[in-house]
């Protein structure tokens, strides 16, 4: 780690954009002998990265907290064994998530792509685990101890990475060292920023403790998609943020699943991100940090306080405390 570069945030000119799809960025990529996690793997756009994988090769698995509806909806979308399997999983129970590490690393497989896509979203105020903010502890503390867990079969081979999807949410709040369940006052949206960024961080460090086993790590935003990620939300709300019209038609500018999944499979296995790590990435390229001038500044780029690195170190010994989890505790 004292050798350590961090990777520049800004773009690299990968050739793909804003409307490219999972499909395309994989074209002529060859995934066989390689095998992928792809957590909320059966829905939206998860459920998109995991058909690409599979087109491409990959054996990939997909942990479900409903293990039966996970396994319908990929055997409808024509998903099936041996390609895909389905293990239990609760991001939101430490118990669960260890329970399906254990399971895993039984199975004597390697690990090659660790895709963090599963999320919730702007909720109402929910406790789970000892009283954790559940935004929180779903999309942040259950992937970071799915990644400890499964620290084993990532390093063993080199070359392993490991994907956190955060978004433009981001932009919104910061991490509230402080408060980090919101006991002093709930507010659903300063709660997902925070879970956010905490996935985009959660990279950055994971970056740094992983590169010289040869283990890299990318935050991604997926882009705006309609999916069961805004189960939470009245069609009001989204129609007053301007994400849709009265009648309920999306705005322009919104991405299929399709082009929601591109990103995450091109950090996944682009070979121009090789030697590379630590970034947050949108529209299939590195991003740009974030112009604060420009009228677009709330939907384009990476503020800086989702790529602090000592931000990053210092949340990630919080959840290793929270958790009882660590992978690179001396």
């Amino acid at each position: 780690m004292d050798g350590y570069i961090r990777t520049a945030q800004q773009p690299i000119g990968s050739g793909f954009g804003h409307g490219s799809t999972a499909a395309e960025v994989l074209t002529g990529v060859d995934l066989h002998g390689k095998t992928a996690i792809v957590t909320g793997g059966y829905s939206g756009l998860g459920l998109e990265t995991v058909r690409a994988l599979a087109s491409a090769g990959a054996h990939v698995v997909v942990p479900a907290r409903r293990v039966d509806h996970a396994h319908a909806v990929l055997h409808a979308a024509g998903l099936r064994e041996p390609a895909v399997e389905v293990g239990a999983l609760d991001l939101g129970d430490q118990l669960s998530v260890s329970d399906f590490a254990t399971w895993f690393l039984h199975s004597g497989r390697g690990l090659d792509i660790l895709v963090n896509n599963a999320a919730i979203m702007a909720c109402p105020e929910t406790r789970v685990g000892p009283g954790w903010e559940a935004q929180f502890a779903t999309n942040h503390l259950g992937h970071y101890a799915l990644a400890n867990l499964l620290w084993p079969v990532l390093s063993a081979d080199g070359g392993a990475r490991v994907v956190a999807l955060s978004s433009t949410g981001h932009k919104i709040s910061g991490i509230h060292f402080d408060d980090l369940g919101f006991d002093a006052g709930y507010e659903k949206w300063r709660a997902y920023g925070q879970a956010k960024t905490a996935n985009a961080l959660f990279a950055v460090e994971l970056d740094r403790l992983g590169a010289d086993h040869g283990v890299r790590a990318f935050a991604v935003h997926p882009g705006g998609i309609m999916t069961e990620l805004q189960r939470h939300l009245p069609r009001e709300e989204m129609v007053a943020a301007g994400w849709m019209d009265e009648a309920g038609n999306v705005r322009e500018g919104f991405k299929t699943p399709e082009q929601g999944a591109a990103t995450s499979v091109w950090a996944a296995t682009s070979r121009l991100l090789e030697g590379k790590g630590g970034v947050y990435c949108e529209d299939c390229d590195i991003a740009a940090p974030t112009d604060k001038d420009s009228p677009l500044a709330r939907f384009v780029g990476v503020d800086a306080h989702a790529v602090d690195p000592a931000a990053a170190q210092r949340l990630w010994e919080v959840s290793a405390v929270m958790t009882g989890v660590n992978a690179f505790a001396r």
